[in-house]
């Protein structure tokens, strides 16, 4: 098979779907592996790398995706790619269509096969290519809401950790996946009092017996919600609904009830946000302010770790383009029910049912496109 591996056009995106040991993998297998021109540069892997390894470097984006059976990326398709993408053409990237109808429009009328990293989920429920992200990015999310609090960024002037003498800034977190757990963990280690919510109370319940001593768990209903973000210096948004839109916890009439300088940190944002004042943004232009409350919504949040993320997503995505490039999209489905679990659009037909629920299409179970 032939794979694609075209250059990240999403602002600030400096990830890379491939690193030069996948392409060994896939070339040792039999498989061409066409990586454009400076697709490694945000990650500091130069092309010469690639070539070593036995993929072709080609030019510009156009050639990538016009000889690739199928593409590998790390971010969506944007509106300059769509033209490039091809009927039964294979996509395989984070799509996160429940945050946009006009990319899930686009992809239904494309005629191609779109395989979601995010809905990969085995048979226990665990995301094996969200998980790594997920875990950066909670990590991540802490760092960056600690910063967005300082005075210059328009945040209270709080400092997490406190000083002797001045109490320590309040962390709440809204869900106690993986995002949660580790914004959580790193919260907890800034020396903040952090509190965690969720409506899993066995999730409360492991957590609390393996989070530090200044971690409190609570259950997530409106009234409990309500009067922890009220005290919260910083609010981490780490809700995820698989496939489906991130329901609003925030609601805009909430706004003016919390801290002036308060930060949101809403790394639900690539699935629509909890907060109904979400809107993505980027790296370069990371906040605005909404009712006092900076609101930090960057939609590819681990892109600005680019080469600690990319190692970590290529470790979990390389064995199953691996599996796709040597049995063809249709049998690695068929064969491995967490593959089966990414497909999402397949040849116009809408095949993971939030997403038909959520713009009105009509659902096709993916066994019968198989």
């Amino acid at each position: 098979m032939v794979i694609g591996v075209p250059k990240e056009i999403k602002p600030d995106e400096y990830r890379v779907a491939m690193t030069p040991s996948g392409v060994e993998v896939l070339t040792q297998h039999g498989h061409t592996v066409l990586i454009e021109r400076g697709a490694g540069d945000g990650t500091g892997i130069p092309d010469c790398e690639y070539e070593a390894a036995g993929a072709c470097v080609v030019d510009n984006p156009a050639q990538v995706w016009r000889d690739a059976e199928m593409i590998v990326k790390v971010k969506e398709p944007l509106p300059e790619e769509y033209p490039y993408i091809r009927p039964k053409q294979v996509v395989f990237t984070f799509f996160h269509f429940a945050a946009s109808e006009s990319l899930t429009c686009a992809m239904v009328q494309s005629g191609a096969v779109c395989l979601a990293y995010e809905t990969i989920q085995t048979p226990d429920g665990a995301h094996p290519i969200l998980l790594p992200m997920s875990e950066i990015a909670g990590r991540m999310a802490v760092q960056v809401g600690a910063w967005c609090l300082e005075r210059p960024m328009g945040g209270r002037g709080v400092l997490l950790a406190g000083a002797p003498g001045v109490l320590p800034g309040t962390v709440v977190v809204i869900g106690a996946g993986v995002v949660g757990a580790n914004a959580a963990r790193i919260a907890a280690g800034f020396g903040a009092r952090v509190l965690i919510l969720d409506i899993n109370v066995a999730r409360l319940r492991t957590l609390e017996e393996t989070l530090p001593a200044n971690v409190d768990t609570l259950y997530s209903n409106p009234a409990n919600l309500r009067e922890a973000t009220r005290q919260a210096d910083l609010i981490v948004g780490a809700v995820y609904v698989t496939g489906g839109r991130t329901p609003i916890l925030i609601k805009r009439e909430m706004l003016p009830t919390l801290k002036t300088g308060a930060v949101l940190v809403d790394v639900s944002v690539d699935q629509g946000g909890l907060a109904e004042t979400t809107r993505p943004t980027t790296h370069r232009e990371p906040t605005y302010v909404v009712d006092g409350v900076v609101h930090y919504a960057v939609s590819n949040m681990p892109g600005a770790v680019a080469r600690t993320s990319t190692y970590a997503l290529t470790n979990v995505t390389t064995p199953y383009i691996l599996r796709l490039a040597e049995h063809g999209w249709q049998e690695a489905c068929r064969q491995d029910p967490a593959l089966r679990s990414g497909l999402n659009i397949v040849q116009g037909k809408v095949t993971l049912q939030p997403i038909a629920e959520q713009f009105g299409y009509e659902y096709i179970p993916p066994e019968k496109v198989l």
